[in-house]
């Protein structure tokens, strides 16, 4: 059996399996935290991706399923990929390789996924995805959102969303993904899920030092702002 039917196989039975059976898989124990060190030596030693070989791996490997044709979430359970940055994208599959980013059952579906992935494999996944076009957020929002996004809050000691994200969501230096257009339902699931620890792999506290001090009604409020345009 080739390498290519291997991927389709255990693909195809992830695809069989239901959220709780995921669940119940067990865990890869050899995460450990990064530091920055770590983290910019890894991005600094990141293959360089080819798009279009990007493109093959996504089909081979059914991740249209859960996130789109090109990368764009086809429900509102998954997250878009698409515009976005190449770090950032390349660092979640590591982080699920090794099973850092282990934080519900659903990323149990990524953390065997990623199993079959090369850091070329990674890295070209990543180039594809950062080639597509970032969507547009809506930018509708209170005082009090866009107050948090620009200012942030210093008395709760919480820095602006645009100094790591971008005054658009389009995402900045290394790691920091863009959130432009990113689904409701995922923005305000993964905020909860900082908030709550369950989601550590931030580097350096960063994401939960944010979303500690945020109330529900903040949450839904700055997922209503970088929601894509348009979306029901």
């Amino acid at each position: 059996m080739n390498q290519l039917s291997k991927n389709l196989l255990v693909l195809g039975l992830l695809g069989s399996m239901s959220l709780p059976a995921l669940a119940s898989s067990p865990h890869v124990d050899s995460a450990e935290d990064w530091t920055t060190g770590k983290l910019h030596s890894a991005l600094k030693n990141m293959p360089q991706g080819d798009a279009a070989r990007g493109e093959e791996r996504h089909n081979a490997l059914f991740c249209a399923s859960c996130h789109g044709v090109r990368g764009e979430a086809p429900t509102l359970n998954w997250p878009t990929l698409t515009g976005q940055r190449a770090e950032y994208t390349y660092k979640m599959l590591l982080d699920y390789k090794s099973g850092l980013r282990n934080e519900d059952a659903r990323s149990e579906v990524m953390t065997l996924s990623a199993q079959l992935l090369s850091k070329q494999d990674m890295a070209d996944l990543a180039a594809f995805y950062a080639a597509q076009p970032l969507p547009e957020a809506s930018r509708q929002s209170t005082d009090a959102a866009l107050t948090l996004i620009e200012h942030g809050d210093p008395t709760r000691l919480i820095t602006p969303c645009a100094s790591c994200h971008g005054l658009d969501g389009q995402g900045g230096k290394n790691e920091s993904p863009a959130i432009a257009g990113q689904t409701r339902r995922y923005f305000e699931r993964t905020m909860k899920l900082y908030h709550g620890e369950q989601r550590n792999n931030d580097n350096d506290y960063a994401m939960r030092a944010f979303v500690m001090p945020l109330t529900d009604e903040e949450i839904a409020q700055l997922a209503e702002y970088f929601a894509p345009a348009g979306e029901q």
